[in-house]
């Protein structure tokens, strides 16, 4: 089973690399965008890393991310002409589907949640299948063929733009946090704060420090293994916590602080620029009172759930 889930995550993998060579393909036909050469260069280089990034050395693999890094750094990744569907077929689409465009992302999470729990060994890959189906049921609903997919896929990576990978190279950040030591520091600094043997002091902590930590970072992944090595073992799993339950609370924990900062750039930046909203920050500001009531109700559940 585990062989099969791991080719199941490798064939995902290798379907968006190839959406993103298509990408980059639209892109070096469009001669409408200014910066054209970069722009292809990014999505095909990223391509190419999803659909042979473990057969690449991780040395030229590492390589190629730091090219991207420098396209991005430069300004060179931009939209083009991204063909818009006409306001009136808009409107007649979507009075023809009405409430029933929402079964598409229902299926997608419950057919995400009932896999994992079925076949745990696909919980890796569980989204992409989710993805999948409810891919499928998105064609039955707006009753369109397959054709539509590429096209409209490769409108919204480009709208999306750079800002789509960063979960990526957050994850990958905390990752090498974490084999720096930087959890051991952070470890470090709190035991001369709070009292070793407190459970409110260390349940208090963990929250507020993958809060912190997640807004600095922009994302709950990278904040999560640098924080739960660094506080959650330590001060709270070793009080008799299952890691299970207080795990996933951290990380949701860290969703609040993703609400509240502009680095969580896919969260909070990409709104306002899809919805060309006037105020920058406009997403955070409706955020932020409901993060800060979530951050509390976070520090009570944590406080008793794990240690039932």
């Amino acid at each position: 089973m585990e062989q099969f889930a791991s080719t199941v995550l490798e064939i995902m993998y290798i379907v968006i690399g190839l959406q993103l060579l298509y990408t980059a393909y639209r892109v070096f036909n469009d001669e409408t965008n200014p910066t054209r050469i970069g722009t292809t260069l990014f999505w095909a280089i990223l391509g190419v890393l999803f659909v042979g990034g473990s057969y690449i050395p991780n040395i030229i693999n590492g390589v190629l991310v730091l090219i991207i890094g420098v396209i991005t750094l430069f300004k060179q990744v931009s939209i083009g002409e991204i063909k818009a569907t006409p306001e009136k077929e808009v409107k007649e689409n979507a009075d023809n589907t009405g409430n029933g465009i929402f079964l598409p992302v229902m299926t997608l999470a419950i057919s995400s949640l009932l896999i994992a729990q079925i076949f745990p060994a696909l919980s890796q890959s569980v989204l992409g299948i989710g993805a999948l189906i409810g891919t499928i049921t998105l064609l039955f609903t707006i009753r369109r063929g397959p054709k539509t997919l590429l096209p409209e896929s490769d409108r919204m990576i480009q709208q999306v733009s750079t800002t789509g990978i960063l979960p990526q190279l957050l994850g990958a950040l905390g990752t090498v946090f974490t084999a720096a030591g930087v959890g051991d520091v952070v470890s470090g600094l709190v035991q001369g704060v709070i009292p070793a043997e407190s459970r409110f002091w260390g349940v208090l902590v963990y929250v507020l420090g993958m809060v912190l930590f997640t807004m600095v970072m922009g994302n709950a992944f990278a904040a999560f293994t640098v924080i739960t090595l660094g506080i959650g073992v330590p001060f709270v799993f070793s009080l008799g916590a299952d890691p299970i339950i207080a795990g996933a609370l951290a990380m949701t924990a860290g969703f609040c602080g993703t609400l509240m900062t502009p680095m969580a750039g896919n969260f909070n930046a990409l709104p306002v620029a899809l919805l060309e909203m006037k105020s920058e920050f406009g997403v955070i500001k409706d955020q932020v009172p409901f993060a800060l009531i979530m951050i509390v109700v976070h520090v009570v559940l944590m406080y008793y759930l794990p240690f039932i």
